[in-house]
Parts: structure tokens; sequence; C-alpha cells
């Protein structure tokens, strides 16, 4: 039968928080009662619980990991973000635990009360398609949270975000200075937040520049590849085609180029393709994908010592724009091309 801290206590006749501490190695305890609990511990052959690790010094080192929204956690930008969470948390000396969003929204369960029943010290977050309530709640919470493309506002929140408009703002530039004036675009969801705020600065630079779009050349997915398929389909059944698609994601642009070869219609020579994400794929796509970068590894790190920072009450709640980069690859080559600086 596996002992609990307060029979190890009991035996050793102290309070089970003096066994707290001195498995933890904190406070003003004598040699000699170090010495008994250590003896009895060893004895007993005791494995310390994570609550009784935790009791004496009220640090659980363990930080929740939560999907925000209907979010596909296959999607290639959220395992790279993660992991460059995990690795950076991991050094600082965190453990993380995985909530079920689903659960949450199903059960409508507290998700703030789980958080305090687990001790954690904090959460980061990351954004799906919706705001969970569940999630509301957690952010207007005293419980330290990172938002990763997710604005949180609450007392002790932050979150961290490629800067969406800019995306748009360098791709219509650098087409504009490269005398290529005829874009579509390929959004994700109608009702993603973050995919509208790509649109709206697509829109408002092509305006900018006096350059040409129509309705029908802006399309929506889900970004993934077959929805970018789908999309490219409906934009060349119109009459007149754009020299440039620009897509929310480098998975629809896969899937736009799929779409494009079926139709014999050559990249770059009779049309060009911008994704956006820089995944590890794009290097290898037939053309090699031209794209906008997001520094995932840098979102993730941000996140986790911002993440650490708060816990610790060092710092303020804040937000942190991450620039994006332009990287042109063969699907959106130009001869004499002009680039632009970031």
């Amino acid at each position: 039968m596996k002992l609990t801290i307060k029979e190890i206590a009991n035996m050793a006749n102290v309070s089970p928080g003096t066994v707290s501490k001195v498995i933890n190695k904190t406070g003003s305890i004598s040699a000699k009662t170090i010495k008994k609990v250590e003896k009895i511990i060893e004895e007993t052959g005791y494995q310390p619980s994570f609550s009784a690790k935790s009791l004496a010094t009220q640090k659980s080192n363990l930080v929740g990991l939560i999907y925000s929204g209907d979010i596909q956690i296959s999607h290639p930008f959220f395992n790279e973000v993660v992991n460059a969470f995990k690795n950076a948390i991991g050094k600082l000396g965190y453990d993380i635990l995985v909530f079920s969003s689903t659960r949450f929204n199903e059960n409508k369960e507290n998700l703030v009360a789980r958080c305090l029943h687990f001790q954690l010290n904090g959460c980061i977050i990351i954004d799906g398609e919706g705001y969970d309530k569940a999630v509301e709640a957690l952010d207007r919470s005293n419980i330290p949270c990172v938002g990763v493309d997710i604005k949180l506002k609450g007392p002790r929140s932050s979150y961290v975000s490629t800067d969406n408009e800019k995306i748009s703002a360098q791709v219509v530039e650098y087409l504009y200075l490269n005398s290529l004036k005829k874009v579509a675009f390929i959004g994700g969801p109608e009702d993603s937040i973050i995919s509208n705020v790509r649109k709206d600065a697509f829109i408002h630079n092509m305006n900018l520049f006096g350059m040409s779009w129509k309705q029908d050349w802006i399309q929506y997915g889900d970004y993934f590849e077959s929805s970018g398929y789908l999309a490219m389909k409906r934009i060349l059944a119109s009459n007149d085609y754009p020299q440039v698609i620009y897509t929310a994601s480098d998975m629809m642009a896969f899937g736009a180029l799929k779409a494009l070869k079926e139709e014999r219609i050559r990249v770059p020579e009779d049309m060009k393709i911008i994704g956006c994400d820089d995944l590890e794929a794009c290097r290898y796509s037939d053309p090699p994908l031209a794209t906008v970068k997001q520094d995932k590894d840098k979102m993730g790190k941000l996140a986790a010592y911002m993440l650490h920072d708060l816990i610790n009450g060092k710092t303020d709640p804040s937000s942190i724009l991450v620039d994006p980069n332009l990287i042109i690859r063969e699907s959106c080559l130009i001869e004499n091309e002009i680039t632009i600086s970031t």
C-alpha cells in the first residue's frame, strides 16, 4: 500500500508540513529532525506525491496548456509553437498539464476551479476559432495566463502574436513594387478573427496602392490543404484570372498549387502564389513556396518567458507583436525583382 505524507509524519512524530520541508529542502529544521525524517523515508521507500512536494513551497511548477475554441492541433503551425514553448518552459523548471477544451465546453466545467485543483502556477492558451466562455473566465481570474494569437485582457494576462496586419502589408507592397497588381486572397473561415485581420489589411493595402481585387477573388477555407484546393477552383471559375494568389496559410497554398497544376496553369510563369507560416514543407513543394514567415520558435519561447515572469511577479501584463518576414521562393519568382526592407 502506498504511504501518504501524513503517515510518514506520524512515524516521525512531526507535522506533514515538516516532512514536506525536508523533501523540498526548505525552511529551518534541525539536523536531528531532518535525519529522522530522511531515515523513515529511506526505510519505507516512500515516494513523495506531487502535492507533498508542493506543500511547503506553495508552488507546483506546473502550467496548463489549453486550446481555446475549435482548433485543429494537428496543424503544423500550432505544433511548432507548442514545441518551442514546451522546451523553453521545461528549462525554466516547469511541467505541462494539457487540458481538453472539448470537455469543458460540453460539460460546462469550471476551468478556473480545475486550475486551482491542480495547483497550476499559470496557463498558456492557444487560440482556435471562437472564444470559450471557460477561457474568458480564466482570463478574468487571478491566474497568470499568456495567450498565443488570442488577445487576453485579464488582470494577470499577456499575449504574443504575429503582427497579422504587417503580414498582408508586406505581401501587397512587394507585389506592387514588382508591378503585380491583380491579386486574389484565400483566407481561413469567414468568422476567423486572425484571417479577417489579414483580409482587411490586404484590402486596405490593395486600395492604398490602387491595385485590383474582386469579390470573386476573395475566398475562404479552413487553413488546410483541401479547402485551399476548393477555393482555388472557385477562383478559376471566374472569367478573369488574377496574377497572384495570396493565402492565409501554407497548407491552403499547397491545395491551391494542386488545383493550378490540374488546370495546367504554370507556377510561377502563368500565376504566382504566396502562402503564410513558412512551414518546413514549403522548401520541398513543387515549386518551393514563397511565404510569410511567422517566427513560431520565437513565439513559443516568448510565451514561456512571459508566463514565467507573470508567475513570479517580475512583469506587468503586456502584449508582444512579432514581426513577420516575407520569404520569396520559386512560386513567386520575379525577374529583376525589387525587394522591400522589413
